[in-house]
């Protein structure tokens, strides 16, 4: 949440991201339109607004506000990003995966891209295509739970129970709520019944 020269700004860009802190999305967004009515490129409040939007579920709006900032910073990775999300929120992969692919041309090990691709990815049933995204997040990042949990969910997509099992234990080994993601997960649905599936989530 970048800051800029001019105090009113700033104290009103604050207000505004202590708002959208506490869940405040829509009193959020208020803030964020005042500045924009003086100044409609001003690159955080565009940033901010679409991002409050996207958490009031409202994807399309936010949409336009990641496009109207990268109008005038087409490079900006945050608005990239915030962007991939509300395209795989949509469904619309293609263009999510599209962007994450630019990304990571000129940021190879940008983790972030990395895991949007590899949620999309999976969307779109290309498993082992999203487990060489999750591989390559898990070197930098062996323990990340959700990473993890991911990669699991594609090898039980590809039917490699063992292997599922085995990624899903280290999961678990992070934090209890992937036990909870796991007993509600389709991805597990042909061997819920596997004795060590049960154990796993018991």
């Amino acid at each position: 949440m970048t800051k800029t020269d001019d105090p009113k700004i700033n104290s009103i860009l604050d207000e505004g991201n202590r708002l959208f802190l506490k869940g405040k999305f829509k009193e959020a967004i208020l803030y964020y339109d005042q500045i924009l009515d003086e100044n409609p490129t001003h690159l955080s409040s565009l940033n901010n607004k679409g991002y409050a939007l996207s958490k009031l579920k409202d994807f399309a709006n936010a949409l336009k506000c990641y496009d109207a900032a990268l109008e005038n910073h087409p490079e900006d990775l945050s608005v990239l990003i915030n962007k991939i999300s509300s395209f795989r929120k949509l469904g619309k992969f293609d263009e999510g995966l599209s962007l994450c692919n630019k990304i990571l041309e000129q940021n190879p090990k940008y983790n972030i891209a990395l895991y949007h691709k590899e949620r999309i990815l999976f969307s779109m049933s290309q498993y082992v295509d999203s487990i060489l995204c999750c591989d390559e997040i898990l070197k930098d990042y062996p323990n990340n739970g959700d990473v993890l949990f991911d990669k699991s969910c594609n090898l039980a997509m590809l039917s490699k129970i063992n292997d599922s099992l085995l990624v899903l234990a280290k999961a678990i080994s992070q934090g209890a709520q992937y036990k909870i993601k796991a007993k509600t997960s389709k991805s597990f649905e042909n061997f819920s019944n596997d004795p060590l599936f049960q154990k796993l989530i018991s």
